[in-house]
């Protein structure tokens, strides 16, 4: 199913996208090292409750894991890279983790992810790896507009990524979003411009660059959900929710 909404729920949309942004921003000035990933998944519980809102990973039951889900956010570190589980692991200084959140408030869901290294150390490779994810979202964003393809978004994300020395995984990727957090279409991390659906004011798209540094194969834990690089290698993601307006973009997934 592709959604289009009107601009009444846009304006709805755009609540959620700042209630995302504001938890994943609280969360990353709270998280330290020390921190439990299972402490970051209780703060999120407790600040998604607060503002009436509702987890859209909790009952999340895909194909592709072994649902529910069962936890309020994705916490993937190091060599994880997507559907990280939170489990009893205390943060340690360098730690690269990337969090993943989508909520849904008043009927409509927002999605939004960040990658950032905890403590005071700052590996080269780790710092590389977010800010090629950061300048491809931007990139994507960028592409996007009323008349444009999915195709065009892809591109450019793509473009960024290789040029920085990536390979690309197409197994996973960007998503139409609206009243349910996953829909058509389909937005891959790399494609050909001028393919695909023609973009519309109303449509609303989740955009996740992500990559692996030394890798395109993914492998799963054996808690059925966490997907790590297959060599072990550092990996980071970078999500914004985005609406198509009549001449342009908005990212919805920005702190007010």
């Amino acid at each position: 199913m592709i959604e289009i909404l009107n601009p009444a729920e846009v304006a709805r949309a755009r609540d959620t996208g700042a209630l995302v942004a504001d938890i994943l921003a609280t969360l990353e000035s709270r998280t330290t090292v020390g921190t439990n990933l299972l402490d970051i998944d209780r703060w999120t519980q407790e600040m998604i409750v607060a503002a009436g809102a509702v987890s859209c990973y909790v009952d999340y039951a895909p194909s592709f894991g072994r649902g529910p889900f069962g936890h309020y956010i994705c916490t993937a570190v190091n060599d994880a890279v997507l559907h990280g589980l939170p489990h009893d692991y205390a943060l340690a200084d360098g730690d690269l983790l990337t969090l993943d959140l989508a909520v849904s408030l008043d009927g409509l869901a927002a999605d939004s992810a960040v990658s950032f290294v905890v403590g005071d150390t700052r590996p080269p490779d780790s710092v590389a790896l977010i800010d090629a994810t950061r300048r491809a979202l931007a990139a994507g964003i960028a592409a996007a507009g009323p008349g444009r393809r999915i195709g065009d978004i892809s591109h450019a994300i793509g473009t960024v990524l290789r040029a920085a020395g990536y390979t690309i995984n197409t197994e996973f990727g960007g998503h139409g979003i609206g009243s349910t957090m996953h829909q058509d279409p389909h937005v891959s991390n790399t494609g050909r411009p001028g393919r695909g659906f023609t973009l519309r004011p109303g449509l609303l798209l989740a955009l996740e660059p992500w990559v692996m540094a030394d890798t395109a194969t993914l492998i799963t834990d054996d808690d059925g959900w966490t997907l790590r690089s297959a060599t072990g290698c550092r990996t980071a993601h970078s999500e914004h929710t985005i609406a198509i307006t009549d001449d342009g973009a908005d990212i919805l997934t920005l702190p007010r």
